[in-house]
C-alpha cells in the first residue's frame, strides 16, 4: 500500500533531484522510497553494500561463491596489473 507524503525541501535540491530522476528513468518518489528503504533496513550491520543488496536474487551464483575473495581479486587486478 502506498501513502502520500509531504516533504519540505530546498527548491534547488528538488530541481536537481527531479533532473537526476529523469536522467536515470525513475520517478522522484521511487528515488526517495529506495533511499528510505536503504537507510531503514533492519539488517544494517551487513557487510554487503546497498548496490549489491539490490542485485541479490537477480543473479544465480554458485553455492561456494566467495564475495570477499572475488572482490579482493578484482581490486588486485585493477591496481596491481
Amino acid at each position: 500500500m502506498t501513502t502520500k507524503l509531504t516533504l519540505t525541501v530546498e527548491k534547488t535540491i528538488i530541481e536537481r533531484a527531479k533532473s537526476y530522476a529523469k536522467k536515470t528513468g525513475r520517478s522522484l518518489s521511487e528515488l526517495i522510497e529506495n533511499y528510505l528503504e536503504t537507510i531503514t533496513e533492519e539488517d544494517s550491520n551487513s557487510d554487503m553494500s546497498p548496490k549489491l543488496k539490490k542485485l541479490v536474487g537477480s543473479v544465480q551464483l554458485p553455492a561456494d561463491f566467495d564475495y570477499d575473495k572475488e572482490l579482493r581479486s578484482a581490486i588486485e587486478k585493477k591496481h596491481l596489473l
